[in-house]
C-alpha cells in the first residue's frame, strides 16, 4: 500500500553567507531606520493601516531601484529565487522572473502584521535585518484550511508540516521565500527592540 504526498507547498529558506555579510547587513539596518524618518508620505499611511510601526509598502516600494545598496540585495537574491522557481517547477522559458516590488517593514514592540498575501506576484519573500531575540517568526497558513470541513484537530505530536499553521523563525540574514498566493502573518512582537525586515516580490509578466 502506498500513500502519496500530493501537492506540496514548499518555501524556501537560506542564509546570505558570504563574506563581509555582517558589514552589508548593517549598511541595509541604516538605510532601513533613515527611510522610516525621512518618509513622511510612509509614515501617514503607517499610522491608518500599520498601527504603532512603519511600512514604505504603500510609499517607497521599489527599494531596489532607489538604493545602491538594495540593488546588491535584489542580486544576492536573485539566485535564491531562481533555485526556487526551479524547485517548484516552474516553465520560464521565454520568460524572465523580476523583483517588481521591494519595501521595508519596521515592527516596535507589540505590533503585529495580520494575515494577508501579495496578490498580481509569483514568488515573494523577507529578509531579515533586524531580529531581536525571541521575536515572532513568519507564520503561515495551510491553504486547504477552509476545506477541511470534518476533519479532527491534529495530534499535538504531528509532524509540523501536517500542522494548520507552520512558523518559520525570524533571523539577520535569513531569506525566507514562498508562492505569493500563501497566506501569512507575523504575530505581535513581545520584544522590547525594533523587528527589522525587507519584503519583496517577484513577478514573470
Amino acid at each position: 500500500m502506498t500513500t502519496h504526498a500530493l501537492f506540496p507547498t514548499l518555501i524556501h529558506t537560506a542564509t546570505l553567507p558570504e563574506t563581509g555579510w555582517k558589514a552589508f547587513n548593517l549598511r541595509l539596518l541604516r538605510e532601513c531606520q533613515q527611510l522610516a524618518v525621512d518618509d513622511v508620505s510612509g509614515q501617514r499611511w503607517s499610522a491608518k493601516h500599520y498601527p504603532g510601526g512603519y511600512s514604505s509598502y504603500n510609499s517607497v516600494c521599489r527599494m531596489h531601484l532607489l538604493s545602491p545598496t538594495f540593488a546588491e540585495l535584489e542580486r544576492k537574491l536573485n539566485r535564491h529565487v531562481a533555485k526556487y522557481a526551479r524547485d517548484l517547477g516552474l516553465d520560464l522559458e521565454g520568460r524572465q522572473l523580476s523583483m517588481t516590488d521591494c519595501w521595508v517593514n519596521i515592527m516596535p514592540p507589540k505590533v503585529v502584521h495580520s494575515m494577508h498575501l501579495h496578490p498580481l506576484s509569483t514568488i515573494s519573500g523577507t529578509y531579515y535585518v533586524q531580529t531581536p531575540k525571541g521575536c515572532s517568526g513568519l507564520k503561515f497558513e495551510d491553504p486547504r484550511l477552509d476545506r477541511f470541513m470534518a476533519t479532527p484537530p491534529r495530534r499535538s505530536d504531528c509532524a509540523p508540516e501536517k500542522k494548520p499553521w507552520f512558523i518559520v523563525p525570524a533571523s539577520a540574514g535569513k531569506l525566507v521565500l514562498f508562492e505569493s498566493w500563501l497566506r501569512h502573518e507575523v504575530t505581535p512582537n513581545t520584544t522590547k527592540k525594533d523587528r527589522i525586515s525587507i519584503s519583496f516580490n517577484y513577478n514573470w509578466f
